[in-house]
């Protein structure tokens, strides 16, 4: 049987991306075919390399072939990537800018910025990461940093700041030009002029993803960072209690306000349940049940999973070996399937501000 180029097509058309509702071969998301007899090879360009989909997309396409062109044919599909983006960050080469928040102080957010970063690295994306908290940096000490100090280049004749690469990230805090020793007693126009540094001033170079490690709260910072660069969208951490869920809510707030606007990728609760070393399958929920997935649903914006836990968490830390570069444990895979869920909600967000500009350009 004689396979052509377009009968692939055909059948592909039918295979339909879950999240972003067309298919495939309308998104562009089929390319490098090559028929030889039976054999079809073709590589499916997926909107991140830690999409949750690929399993259920590749399955799909060899179900369509199969189905509408020949059970016959031998298919190999290359699953690859190409992370999307909305709009110019205002950031040379960034991709997509995701700002990590919460409501209050306490709740972890640190943890899941520097967890974040990593697990979207570990799919295959090129990841950096600014903390931001400029009265409270724990990025050096996250990453067994302490003490380092950037490098800095002359680049086209200006002089930028190398971020730091660990772990297969790069990395910025202004603990890294402080003493840590000593407070940072800062108002709002140098903090503003220091974040901003930090964006403008370093050579990033190509990233799909910048995370950014907010400051508890809704101050200097958030608008400074939101008003000055167009943030893809903000992950709100919380915790199962009232007062946290309470503040979450504010924190959701701020980013939906008309002068910032930045889109909610969603919540993710973090000290879910605890879970005892030796009893990994036990689940004990001290702090309450599901209080961030009810508050998702409230407000209508996803919901990217539950953070369990447990000692090692703070121990990895204190290390400089954050928690997700185990290899294995429930810490690591509660973070790798929240990074897939962040992922996700970034090329959909990509994807309808895209639908959006084609509705107003018509």
């Amino acid at each position: 049987m004689e396979i052509t180029k377009q009968q692939v097509l055909q059948a592909l058309s039918n295979v339909e991306e879950p999240d972003l509702k067309k298919d495939l071969v309308t998104l562009n998301m089929i390319q490098d075919i090559v028929i030889d007899g039976n054999k079809l090879a073709f590589s499916v360009i997926l909107t991140t390399p830690a999409c949750p989909l690929k399993a259920l997309i590749e399955n799909a396409c060899r179900n369509a072939i199969k189905h509408f062109i020949s059970p016959e044919i031998e298919v190999s599909i290359n699953m690859t990537s190409r992370v999307t983006t909305q709009t110019n960050t205002g950031v040379p080469g960034v991709k997509n800018i995701i700002a990590v928040a919460s409501g209050k102080g306490g709740v972890g957010k640190s943890t899941v910025s520097v967890n974040l970063a990593l697990a979207l690295a570990k799919t295959g994306a090129k990841v950096g990461l600014i903390d931001a908290d400029i009265y409270g940096p724990s990025i050096p000490i996250m990453f067994g940093l302490e003490g380092a100090r950037p490098m800095a280049s002359n680049v086209n004749g200006k002089t930028r700041i190398e971020p730091i690469e660990k772990y297969g990230i790069k990395l910025l805090s202004i603990g890294f030009f402080t003493d840590p020793n000593q407070p940072v007693p800062w108002r709002g126009p140098m903090v503003s002029t220091a974040v901003k540094q930090l964006f403008n001033d370093a050579d990033w170079g190509e990233l799909d993803y910048l995370v950014i490690d907010l400051p508890p709260g809704t101050g200097d910072v958030h608008i400074t960072i939101t008003q000055s660069f167009p943030v893809t969208g903000a992950v709100i951490v919380t915790t199962p209690q009232n007062v946290a869920l309470a503040d979450a809510k504010k924190g959701i707030g701020m980013f939906m306000m008309n002068a910032i606007n930045v889109p909610i990728l969603g919540i993710v609760e973090n000290m879910s349940y605890f879970t005892p070393a030796e009893l990994p399958e036990n689940k004990y929920y001290i702090f309450g049940k599901g209080g961030g997935q009810k508050l998702a649903q409230t407000l209508d914006v996803p919901f990217l999973g539950e953070i369990p836990l447990v000692k090692g968490i703070s121990d990895s830390g204190d290390a400089g070996k954050p928690i997700v570069m185990e290899e294995e444990g429930v810490m690591p895979v509660a973070f790798m399937e929240m990074a897939r869920s962040v992922a996700q909600q970034v090329s959909i967000a990509n994807a309808e501000k895209a639908n959006a500009m084609n509705v107003v350009n018509n």
